[in-house]
């Protein structure tokens, strides 16, 4: 067993990384390990966010049985602090982590398991990020993607909607592989595209005239159109017969990797490219920021400015 963990009553958290219960947790009784498992399973509805946020608190708690912190009441705020400030992370993963421990904590302070939140008054590392790092590929790149899988196939066909879809919908990969039959849909004379994005918000987009036509290639020999319920873009078996389960996030990575050197593009070229890709195309066709921010369902401007690379010209010039 490792150290700092205890088995867990039932798996309810097993999806969320834990098969344990951190031991400080299960020192402090039943109340607060039924605290504990709501915490993940109740609050935090999406599945990444749940997944990281499990192996935030899970580091923690280890970090603490070995500075010998054994019960929840030894956590004060200078451990807290002094667990963020010696936290090998980048700025980023350090302020997620201590998101993670102070949601966790405030979330028994309200269960009335402990009487206040040791997390609530530490700051994490400052950063500010005014542009963002996701690699971006121009137009002609993207065209050239595009143009460049063969759709003698049905994974060619499919390939090609799934980078049609991230690129003009400026969609997360995540959103994309949980969309299913009818989230593709004709209303009046458009097709609309419809995403489930963070949050459980549903999100529309008008479907461009590419991906319109990729859709239905792929739609046409996919032979799925009257199976609403199912996943759109699904998996392929070792014969490259389409099976019935949805395509993974690690599925289109590899994908998209595999794509984009066949077509000679940067190897750092990844899933979230596309969303930086369309974006900046549209702000270079004199769309405006506030519906790019709209597309993109970013609930700030700032947000969407850390995708827009129309700049780059400039700085090179």
């Amino acid at each position: 067993m490792s150290a700092g963990l205890v088995p867990m009553p039932g798996r309810e958290l097993s999806h969320a990384g834990f098969d344990m219960l951190p031991a400080a947790i299960g020192r402090a009784g039943d109340r607060a390990a039924e605290r504990f498992m709501e915490f993940f399973a109740a609050t935090i509805r999406n599945r990444n966010t749940r997944a990281a946020y499990a192996q935030a608190v899970t580091q923690f708690f280890s970090w603490c049985e070995e500075h010998r912190v054994y019960a929840l009441d030894q956590v004060k705020p200078i451990v807290v602090a002094s667990y963020i400030e010696v936290h090998p992370g980048a700025a980023p993963t350090v302020k997620q982590h201590l998101a993670a421990i102070r949601m966790l904590f405030d979330f028994l302070v309200t269960g009335q398991v402990i009487p206040m939140n040791p997390a609530s008054s530490v700051r994490g590392p400052k950063h500010v990020v005014k542009r963002g790092k996701t690699p971006v590929l121009r137009a002609e790149q993207a065209r050239t993607l595009l143009d460049s899988i063969r759709t003698d196939s049905i994974v060619g066909l499919r390939d090609r909607a799934l980078i049609a879809i991230m690129v003009y919908t400026f969609a997360r990969v995540s959103a994309v592989v949980h969309m299913r039959v009818e989230d593709y849909y004709e209303n009046g004379h458009r097709w609309w595209i419809r995403l489930h994005e963070k949050g459980g918000k549903r999100h529309e987009v008008p479907a461009h005239h590419n991906a319109q036509e990729y859709l239905h290639a792929y739609l046409d020999l996919a032979g799925i159109r009257d199976e609403t319920k199912g996943p759109l873009f699904r998996s392929v078996d070792k014969r490259k017969a389409m099976t019935l389960n949805a395509m993974t996030r690690t599925d289109v990575l590899r994908m998209i990797k595999r794509r984009a050197h066949e077509a000679g593009l940067p190897s750092s070229t990844c899933c979230h490219t596309f969303r930086a890709t369309g974006i900046t195309a549209y702000l270079e066709n004199d769309g405006t920021i506030e519906n790019a921010q709209a597309i993109a369902a970013h609930e700030s401007p700032r947000t969407t400015k850390l995708y827009d690379r129309t700049g780059d010209e400039i700085t090179l010039d």
